[in-house]
């Protein structure tokens, strides 16, 4: 290709800042134009094609106007970022080459410049499949085992509970765990999630949240004795049962609270003094801060991907002009297993 040489690039748009609950009519697709090339004399760029484009919750917060949170807001007017798998097309930047494969952030595009490579690694391990990286190998993945080995420091025998159990990052806390020799209850939102925390995902026991008029009695049935650990994903109601069911000294790893993303007033937690009655630590985390642990990360989940130990679920939809409702799909639970969007199979 000359160096000019213009190709089309279609995106996905923020069209304004969301308000409540996200819908695709918030999003749209704009074909614009970009050169596959970097201009003479740039330093510490790539371009890159992207492959696989990952949904996530926190991206919510993102598309609303937010100040001080650990994210900025998405600009209105501009494509979407978010984590992504993707192939260098060109490169001047040390460490990068054309043909090199990575995952971190990128934009949700067909093709993407990356000016600050901050944040974003480099796949030494294509024997597993690509899209993996959008997940149990990426951010998620990285997410569950922080979560559980680094903020709850879990000991062998110790219960365990986990809300979204069937997401991304759920999915993979309930193996880890079972694997470290823990009891494991996930609950999730329909009779198919349920289904699969028991019978793919190992999960001891699994219930669905909507079926349940009183959380805190469902809780008691699975954990007569108490939870000591509890990996949050949903907050609200079920964190307000949760705080009445751990044990002394029980710990919780608040990774997300799904269930208040959309609302105008998030919800109040009535039970917090169990906190201090149970002398209970509850810790938020943000992955960034640990991935420095990620090659430990890889050496730990690799072998039990390949040996069949931990299995992952993905709900892959096809083509960048699908990825508004894939995104949108998470908020009413649509999707089952990890949501990812794939933009080219490569």
């Amino acid at each position: 290709m000359a160096e000019g040489e213009e190709v089309e690039n279609k995106q996905v748009i923020l069209k304004h800042y969301v308000r409540g609950s996200p819908k695709e009519s918030d999003m749209e697709i704009r074909t614009g134009k970009t050169k596959l090339k970097l201009p003479e004399g740039s330093s510490g760029a790539i371009v890159v094609k992207n492959l696989y484009l990952s949904c996530d919750p926190y991206m919510r917060n993102r598309m609303s106007k937010v100040e001080g949170s650990y994210v900025e807001s998405f600009t209105p007017g501009s494509p979407i970022v978010g984590y992504g798998v993707a192939e260098v097309l060109d490169s001047s930047h040390q460490n990068y080459k054309k043909g090199d494969l990575v995952w971190g952030m990128t934009t949700w595009e067909e093709y993407s410049v990356i000016t600050s490579t901050e944040g974003l690694f480099k796949i030494q391990h294509t024997d597993v499949p690509l899209s993996y990286y959008t997940g149990i190998l990426g951010m998620p993945g990285m997410t569950a085992y922080v979560g559980f080995f680094e903020v709850c420091s879990p000991k062998k025998g110790e219960r365990v509970f986990i809300s979204a159990a069937s997401g991304a990052v759920g999915q993979l806390v309930g193996q880890i765990a079972k694997l470290f020799g823990c009891y494991v209850v996930g609950s999730a939102g329909s009779k198919e999630k349920v289904d699969l925390l028991k019978n793919k995902f190992g999960f001891d026991e699994a219930f669905n949240y909507k079926e349940e008029a009183d959380l805190n009695v469902a809780l008691k049935r699975y954990f007569p004795d108490g939870i000591d650990i509890y990996f949050e994903n949903v907050g609200g109601k079920m964190l307000d049962a949760v705080l009445l069911n751990m044990t002394p000294y029980g710990r919780i790893a608040a990774c997300g609270m799904i269930s208040q993303y959309n609302l105008e007033q998030p919800e109040g937690v009535q039970n917090l003094f169990c906190l201090v009655t149970k002398q209970i630590r509850m810790e938020g985390f943000l992955v960034f801060d640990y991935y420095h642990l990620y090659p430990k990360f890889l050496e730990m989940i690799l072998p039990q991907i390949k040996e069949g130990k931990i299995t992952y679920v993905e709900d892959i939809a096809e083509g960048l002009e699908n990825a508004p409702s894939a995104l949108i799909g998470l908020f009413s639970g649509r999707n089952i297993g990890k949501q990812l969007v794939a933009v080219t199979r490569g």
